[in-house]
């Protein structure tokens, strides 16, 4: 490392400079550390993903879908329902959602 200065005061204000930006980095890592190990138990606490789901219609009365829990198709205005509120549905005129095929999961042959 050629680029250093050759006297002492000017080494010594360069080490102290590099200890603070050290000093920096570490606390950096800390928080990102401390801020993934948040997101982890954030992760971890989340409740399980519901088995099927009820797609409201736009006035939120009246679902137009019924889905599978992991649906991708779900929309924001779904809500969680039972194996029986779904088969309800479906029994009721409620559309089975083409991607996820819930009818098929339900074991509900009538649609």
């Amino acid at each position: 490392m050629t680029d250093l200065p050759p006297d002492l005061p000017r080494l010594r204000t360069l080490e102290r400079w590099l200890a603070l930006a050290l000093a920096e980095v570490r606390q950096a890592i800390a928080v990102a550390e401390q801020r993934e190990a948040e997101r982890q138990r954030g992760i971890a606490a989340r409740p399980p993903a519901p088995d099927w789901l009820l797609e409201q219609g736009l006035t939120g009365r009246v679902p137009v879908y019924v889905h599978a829990g992991g649906c991708h198709m779900a929309g924001r205005r779904s809500r969680p329902a039972t194996a029986g509120q779904a088969r309800q549905a479906l029994a009721e005129g409620v559309d089975a959602c083409p991607h996820c095929r819930p009818d098929t999961g339900l074991g509900y042959l009538d649609g």
